[in-house]
C-alpha cells in the first residue's frame, strides 16, 4: 500500500489533499504500536486504511464518499473486549462482553471512519475501536482516536478513494 496523503499530525493538525483541519488525538498522545495497549487512550502511529464510513441517519443524510458506507443501527456496538472471539469487531447489542455503543446520545459517532488499526490480524489487547469521527466543541483528547469537526470530517470523506489511508505521526 502506498503512503497515504491522508494526515494526522500529533501538533493537532488533519491534512488530506485540498484541505486540513484541526483534530484531537488521544488522551495520552500519540504513541508506537508496540507500545499501544487496550485502554490506555493513545492514538497510534502508523498508515491505517480508511474502512468503512457509519453514520447516525437520524442525524445525518449520507456523506458523499466512495468509501464503503453503512447507516448505523440502535443496535450498533463495537467489541472491546479482549476475551471475546469478536475483539475489535463490529456486534449487535445486547452483547455480553465489553463492548461500547456506536449509536450515542452525544453527537461523537454521528459520522465514524473505522480505521484498519488491529484488524490484520487482530492481536488481544493491542487496542481497539480507532476511529476518526467527531470533535467534541472543546476538541478535548479522545481516548486514542482522530477526531475533527463536521464540515472536516464531510470535505475529507468527499476526497477519500478506497485504498486510501490515514497516517497518525508526530
Amino acid at each position: 500500500m502506498a503512503l497515504s496523503p491522508f494526515n494526522a499530525e500529533s501538533s493537532g493538525i488533519l491534512r488530506w489533499p485540498g484541505g486540513k483541519a484541526r483534530c484531537a488525538l488521544g488522551r495520552s498522545g500519540v504513541t508506537l504500536v508496540r507500545d499501544k495497549v487496550e485502554g490506555d487512550g493513545a492514538s497510534p502511529m502508523g498508515v491505517w486504511p480508511m474502512r468503512q464510513v457509519f453514520w447516525r441517519p437520524d442525524r445525518l443524510p449520507r456523506p458523499e464518499t466512495a468509501l464503503p458506507a453503512d447507516p448505523l443501527l440502535r443496535e450498533t456496538g463495537w467489541c472491546d473486549d479482549p476475551a471475546s472471539l469478536l475483539y475489535n469487531c463490529p456486534v449487535f447489542l445486547p452483547f455480553a462482553p465489553g463492548h461500547e455503543k456506536l449509536w450515542r446520545e452525544d453527537h461523537v459517532y454521528d459520522l465514524i471512519v473505522v480505521l484498519g488499526y488491529n484488524d490484520a490480524p487482530i492481536i488481544a489487547g493491542k487496542g481497539s475501536a480507532i476511529f476518526l469521527h467527531l470533535a467534541r466543541p472543546d476538541y478535548s483528547p479522545t481516548e486514542g482516536c482522530v477526531a475533527c469537526a463536521l464540515p472536516d470530517l464531510l470535505a475529507l470523506l468527499k476526497a477519500a478513494r478506497p485504498g486510501d489511508a490515514l497516517e497518525i505521526t508526530l
